[in-house]
């Protein structure tokens, strides 16, 4: 009981949604990747970034590691977290993998498109049961190119690929797509202007992108029509974390 009423004290502090993008502080765009092996890291870059992050993105490597109680723990603190499993599994098992997570209080959560429009229904009907969570269809990984692509039957870009997926995403309800900030553009004039748009694979200028092979700065996601950007090893490996948020977040301001 204790902990379902912390989890209703911290939902009522959310923002709504709404208008994705216009109006929203620079400091709410952010998503700071959590991609740990262990809750004491994590748990140590959230405390080290305060008050100056509010967004939180949890992969499979930190739940499997640290539980679904860590993900109610930064619910509890007042944070939104973004879920990203990735899912892709018959209709039934996503819609009920939804729908656990919308009880641990989360934000975002993911299905993958490539699984079709049945299981990303699936998802989006499951997700109706909490007004909040919003369910993001995954395109093409960040870390794939057209070689990629082409190594598993595929012979289009990456960039016709992800406008094909998100098509569907759209058909099926998805409340928006995760894709690199190279595709942002395209997706903003096919999706419109209430989609989520979340781009990992972003890098302040002269910071490594890691393995993404199809980068972009903050700045330049967000002009292009991103809704919110996910940030990892430019923020969580720095000296400063606190410090290096605030550099991310100063990128995001126009010139």
């Amino acid at each position: 009981m204790e902990r379902a009423g912390r989890q209703e004290e911290a939902r009522g502090k959310r923002y709504a949604w709404g208008d994705q993008k216009d109006g929203m502080e620079p400091a709410s765009q952010i998503i700071i990747a959590l991609d740990c092996d262990n809750r004491a890291t994590a748990q140590n870059i959230v405390d080290q970034l305060g008050d100056e992050c509010r967004f939180y993105k949890v992969g499979l490597e930190l739940l499997t590691a640290a539980g679904p109680e860590f993900v109610e723990h930064l619910v509890a603190r007042g944070k939104e977290v973004f879920l990203d499993l990735k899912l892709f599994e018959i209709p039934n098992s996503v819609a009920g993998a939804v729908h656990a997570a919308g009880a641990l209080g989360v934000s975002l959560v993911t299905v993958h498109s490539m699984g079709g429009t049945g299981i990303m229904a699936a998802a989006v009907d499951a997700a109706r049961d909490f007004p909040e969570l919003r369910v993001l269809a995954l395109t093409v990984v960040t870390s794939m190119t057209d070689s990629d692509l082409a190594d598993i039957g595929l012979g289009v870009s990456t960039e016709s690929q992800v406008l094909r997926l998100a098509g569907l995403a759209k058909r099926a309800g998805c409340h928006g797509v995760i894709a690199s900030p190279q595709e942002v553009s395209a997706l903003r004039g096919l999706l419109g202007g209430d989609a989520l748009i979340v781009t990992p694979g972003v890098a302040l200028p002269g910071d490594s992108p890691g393995e993404h092979t199809r980068p972009g700065t903050p700045r330049a996601a967000i002009a292009a029509g991103a809704s919110h950007v996910v940030v990892g090893r430019t923020v969580t490996r720095a000296m400063d974390p606190a410090s290096a948020f605030r550099s991310v977040r100063d990128n995001l301001q126009p010139q």
